[in-house]
């Protein structure tokens, strides 16, 4: 198989680092992660302009690109810039909407790929312990219509989202994936309240609570009870972009770390001169690969069963969550007491890379998963 990407992807990654690197300096990017609303509108649009969240979507969506490759080079140039802007759930919930959307539905594919609109997943739950089908916020008929009752936490950038894409319960037991349906809800229906607070790694997160939220039947994406398959596609595909993002920041963080030990000196020479600072280097950067074949491998099952898909990104999610602890620890270690302080930009590619392996499941759960997935 080749893994060489394409003609086109490689001007897309190129195209996406210059302007990071030129227009999105870390200086920029601390500002728009600490500010209220923890991302910028400007920068959204203009990552839309230059095509970027279209990457993301093939061309039936309305996109150019939506494949295991495409997903996997744009988000490994976000991860070098540390980029906060919503892409994640616009992929997620995009990806959901393309799948089991019907010809309405599929219309907000438009705004989310032009940067108008803003869509969030609101799928996890506070007791959920990052299992897929455990929902208990639930859907009840009431005429012809849903009525919605429930509580989403940590929904990314929820408080400018226009538009929810949640998971609710239309029978079945809390933890069963029989039953589990999707809603596009929006964000000013009565009944949905968000609270919003900031994240320890930039950007802001939120509580919704969903209390008697009426909807109308178009608000079902896809069949009643049918929602598991097309959620889990979703958040596969969310995985795939989280652990290519973790090894852009993860190629940052190796190039200051290597930068700092043949700067720093010690007792007249420098630190990268010591043998025991090479090995351990050395040992890193090889973990950097296979964190990074791990992806490929990931991206490459996509498209495949889904047995093979899902398998493929509890691996990469595994080795992601390992590799990206062992990485922030390693580069935070050898540039000793400044690599904690808040003004280097060390420190918050560590901590990103600690955070990214608990979104959509730590490396403990997708272990357990891969093992399981194994004896089906």
């Amino acid at each position: 198989m080749n893994f060489q990407h394409t003609e086109d992807r490689r001007m897309l990654a190129d195209t996406l680092n210059r302007f990071i690197s030129e227009q999105y300096g870390f200086a920029a990017r601390d500002q728009i992660a600490r500010s209220p609303l923890g991302f910028s509108h400007e920068m959204w649009n203009r990552f839309a302009e230059l095509g970027i969240i279209g990457a993301l979507f093939d061309e039936a969506s309305g996109g150019f690109g939506g494949g295991g490759f495409d997903i996997a080079v744009v988000f490994e140039s976000l991860g070098r810039g540390l980029v906060v802007e919503p892409f994640l759930d616009t992929l997620m919930v995009g990806q959901a909407i393309a799948r089991s959307g019907n010809d309405a539905q599929r219309a907000w594919l438009g705004e989310l790929i032009d940067g108008s609109r803003i869509a969030a997943l609101a799928h996890g739950e506070a007791d959920g312990h990052y299992e897929l089908a455990r929902v208990t916020t639930r859907a009840q008929r009431n005429g012809n219509a849903w009525q919605l009752n429930g509580a989403k936490a940590v929904v990314q950038h929820g408080e400018h989202a226009a538009l929810f894409l949640v998971s609710a319960r239309t029978e079945g037991a809390d933890d069963s994936e029989q039953g589990v349906s999707l809603f596009l809800v929006p964000r000013d229906a009565a009944g949905v309240s968000v609270r919003g607070y900031p994240k320890i790694d930039g950007g802001r997160a939120a509580e919704v609570t969903l209390q008697d939220v009426t909807l109308r039947d178009d608000a079902l994406l896809g069949a009643q009870g049918a929602g598991f398959a097309t959620l889990e596609y979703a958040i596969a595909c969310g995985v795939l972009a989280l652990c290519s993002e973790a090894v852009g920041a993860m190629d940052i963080a190796k190039d200051y770390t290597l930068d700092y030990l043949r700067t720093r000196k010690q007792f007249g020479v420098a630190l990268g001169s010591f043998q025991a600072l090479q090995h351990r280097m050395a040992d890193m950067l090889l973990e950097i690969e296979q964190a990074r074949s791990a992806v490929i491998n990931a991206a490459a099952a996509l498209g495949a069963a889904r047995k093979s898909r899902e398998r493929a990104v509890s691996a990469a999610k595994y080795s992601i969550g390992r590799i990206g602890a062992l990485v922030a620890e390693e580069c935070i270690q050898l540039h000793g007491g400044i690599g904690m302080t808040w003004e280097l930009p060390l420190a918050h590619y560590a901590k990103r890379l600690v955070m990214i392996d608990h979104q959509l499941g730590d490396e403990d759960h997708h272990l357990e998963r891969f093992v399981q997935l194994g004896r089906e």
